[in-house]
């Protein structure tokens, strides 16, 4: 038996050396389709991980509100990219009312955009927040410098803005920037205070550094001419007051939208345990889909890999005549085959993991040089999936040329021109 098996691979390795060129165009197909499974799995599973974390790191007692209904274990449409126009400040204030809601400790509202800060002759596009007083105490946050804006201006269009610690060096450099007057589109703003640094993140409502932050009223009127919020964060005193604190939100809402029925909430409300859960189950999806289309690069390798196996048996019709002739069975000519298509996608597999993996980390090296907390994750798992893979779709592409292959007749292959 381990005749049978070592003399075909032997074969297989010298028919691929015997047409070089045409073995490396027909490896290439799988070395793409599994790098880029491999790119997949590491990639999508610390991209995952990333935002994850960074949820989890806003604060276990944080309860988000989003405008727009969904389902109880689905993510607001809000979250997939609608503009939803239901959730206002009124709504904010009634949430902050302790009769309404005694365990909400502090609330902030939230819009964003981006715009053109200009401080003497720099100039620079900027994320910009627009927020309130109690973003601080939210976000357990700190000012640096100076001091953040008060809820009488919040809703006045006081012209104040406070900056993060990037966006302060990128137009300021290293001239303090407190008291000083800068242009933010065609409006003077004066800047009344730093917040101090944080770790980077995906999101732009926590990633401080390069951001500035405007009063939220200012924000809606003067640069995105809304009168509604992107979404509420409320802050809980006890985590296990968290279930209590979001019916009690709930009822507010209600009553401020005169919503009787409970199937025509305009809202939805999120804790980071149901959050998480949310966005994992959107990450997952789009990992698989990507996943799917990594396998289809597979696929049209294993196509490719029939193609020339296809060629191979027009070719070596003489050589299986001769085998036959000698006493090989068709068995033989079947294994002899089908180990060659094997050894193909093998050796595609082999250096598309090495492939991927090198990529996988090339990616983590650039993000993580961009002060993102990125975590570098080959699965054993996703190495032998696509290990097996590879070969399997080796052998299913190489049996049609296989069996052509075996039931060749010696006496028209050795007549054959």
């Amino acid at each position: 038996m381990r005749i049978n098996l070592i003399s075909p691979i032997k074969i297989s390795y010298k028919n691929l050396l015997a047409a070089k060129f045409r073995s490396f165009l027909t490896i290439l197909g799988m070395i793409i389709g599994v790098a880029a499974v491999i790119i997949t799995f590491a990639v999508g599973r610390s991209a995952q991980e990333l935002i994850l974390d960074q949820i989890r790191g806003i604060g276990s007692n944080l309860v988000v509100v989003m405008p727009g209904a969904s389902e109880e274990d689905g993510p607001p449409v809000a979250l997939m990219g609608v503009v939803i126009t239901t959730l206002k400040y009124d709504d904010l204030l009634e949430i902050r009312k302790k009769k309404n809601v005694p365990e909400v400790e502090a609330v902030a509202g939230y819009v964003s955009g981006t715009a053109v800060a200009k401080y003497d002759e720099e100039e620079l596009k900027m994320s910009f927040i627009g927020t309130t007083a109690s973003y601080l105490n939210v976000e357990e946050t700190k000012v640096s410098k100076g001091r953040f804006f008060t809820e009488e201006e919040e809703t006045n269009l006081s012209r104040v803005v406070v900056m993060g610690m990037q966006a302060t060096k990128d137009l300021f450099n290293e001239d303090n920037p407190i008291g000083k007057r800068i242009k933010i589109n065609d409006y003077k703003f004066t800047v009344i205070g730093i917040l101090e640094e944080r770790g980077a993140s995906a999101f732009g409502a926590s990633n401080q550094n390069d951001t500035i932050f405007i009063p939220v009223a200012t924000a809606q009127k003067l640069f995105l001419g809304i009168n509604h919020l992107a979404f509420i964060r409320a802050k809980v005193d006890f985590i296990n007051n968290i279930s209590l604190a979001k019916e009690n939100i709930a009822t507010a809402l209600r009553n401020q939208h005169d919503i009787d029925n409970l199937d025509d909430d305009d809202f939805s409300i999120r804790d980071q345990t149901s959050a998480v859960e949310v966005i994992g189950n959107v990450t997952d999806a789009l990992r698989y889909f990507l996943l799917a289309v990594g396998t289809i690069s597979l696929i049209v390798g294993g196509v490719g890999i029939m193609n020339v196996m296809l060629i191979a048996v027009t070719q070596r019709i003489k050589e299986v005549g001769l085998r036959k002739a000698v006493g090989a069975k068709t068995s033989d000519v079947l294994t002899q085959f089908l180990i060659e298509s094997a050894t193909i996608s093998f050796l595609g597999g082999v250096v598309g993991i090495i492939l991927g993996i090198g990529i996988s980390f090339l990616v983590s090296v650039v993000v993580i040089f961009f002060g993102y907390n990125w975590q570098f994750l080959i699965s054993i798992e996703s190495i032998l999936v696509a290990v097996s893979v590879s070969i399997l779709i080796g052998i299913i592409f190489g049996l049609y040329p296989a069996r052509k292959a075996s039931k060749i007749s010696p006496m028209e292959a050795l007549r054959y021109e």
